[in-house]
């Protein structure tokens, strides 16, 4: 699993991390559908989770986004089932990003 400790230095690299944590939502809900084993749990977490990194992306996409200091509301799911979502780092930083700002490089031209 790549590692999500590297802050985006633009905007097209914070999109993909949202759209990189969409995919994982959408795969880790495949495979509890595939076992269907306490799916349903896994569901009354995922499925919100989901909904909320889609909204963030059609923010982004149609201009309403902005950054702020305060979490983005997935955060509070990530929080409590973080054992259960194996890229809660990458939650993280997205989520880092959102309240810190884009990484970037003041000495380039």
């Amino acid at each position: 699993m790549p590692r999500y400790d590297i802050q985006p230095k633009s905007a097209e690299a914070y999109v993909d991390l949202v759209n990189q944590a969409i995919i994982e939502v959408e795969e880790l809900k495949a495979s509890y559908e595939f076992d269907m084993e306490d799916a349903g749990a896994h569901f009354a977490y995922l499925n919100p989770l989901l909904e909320q990194l889609q909204t963030l992306r059609q923010q982004m996409a149609d201009g309403s986004y902005y950054f702020d200091s305060s979490d983005l509301p997935f955060m509070e799911i990530a929080n409590r089932y973080k054992s259960l979502i194996p890229f809660s780092s990458l939650l993280a930083m997205i989520n880092h990003t959102h309240r810190h700002g884009l990484a970037v490089d003041e000495s380039a031209p």
